[in-house]
């Protein structure tokens, strides 16, 4: 039996390396170390793209209410994470807000005609359901796995399930390539 392909880390313009739904809401915010992040997350309608796109197709229609619920949610995610990378006390304020929105009604996973995965309800109902999988994440063994991509000008937050847990960018195709060629150039460089 063939294994099935592991979903793109690219999908309808949004990046999935986080190895988690809740991590990759996270970089719906893009160069978010820059002077001038550019959020992905601008209109009602990115919102329904990233729903399906993380996995949660629904025929709905975002409302400005719920676009600043995900971002809410997002910047409550990021700063958990990063306060748990940094061994500090979760925020909080972040703490209220995710378990705010976990606490909402809940969006219901269904078996469509063919059978495969749908949900039915709300994007408020969505976006429980991930901020549900975002207080297992903190609450849960996994936490102490939750890492920053280490290469330069990345934020990208990822689940690190390496076996020797010692993960460091957040995908070897993108930010681990790079940094390898530029180590390759550095020493190059230095043994000339």
């Amino acid at each position: 039996m063939v294994s099935p392909a592991p979903p793109a880390e690219q999908r309808d313009g949004f990046r999935f390396r986080g190895g988690h739904r809740a991590l990759d809401l996270v970089a719906t915010l893009a160069a978010r170390l820059k002077p001038v992040p550019r959020d992905l997350l601008a209109l009602p309608g990115d919102l329904d793209r990233w729903l399906c796109a993380a996995g949660l197709p629904a025929d709905i229609r975002a409302t400005d209410a719920d676009l600043q619920s995900a971002r809410r949610l997002r910047e409550a995610v990021h700063d958990l994470a990063l306060a748990r990378i940094a061994g500090r006390p979760d925020p909080a304020s972040a703490r209220a807000d995710l378990n705010g929105l976990a606490s909402g009604p809940a969006a219901a996973p269904q078996l469509d005609a063919e059978g495969a995965l749908a949900w039915q309800g709300s994007a408020t109902g969505l976006l429980a359901e991930v901020a549900r999988e975002a207080v297992l994440l903190f609450g849960g063994a996994q936490a102490a796995h939750i890492r920053q991509c280490e290469a330069d000008g990345c934020a990208i937050l990822f689940l690190d399930t390496s076996r020797s847990r010692d993960r460091r960018w957040c995908s070897m195709a993108a930010c681990g390539n790079k940094a390898k060629v530029a180590e390759f150039r550095r020493r190059k460089a230095s043994a000339e």
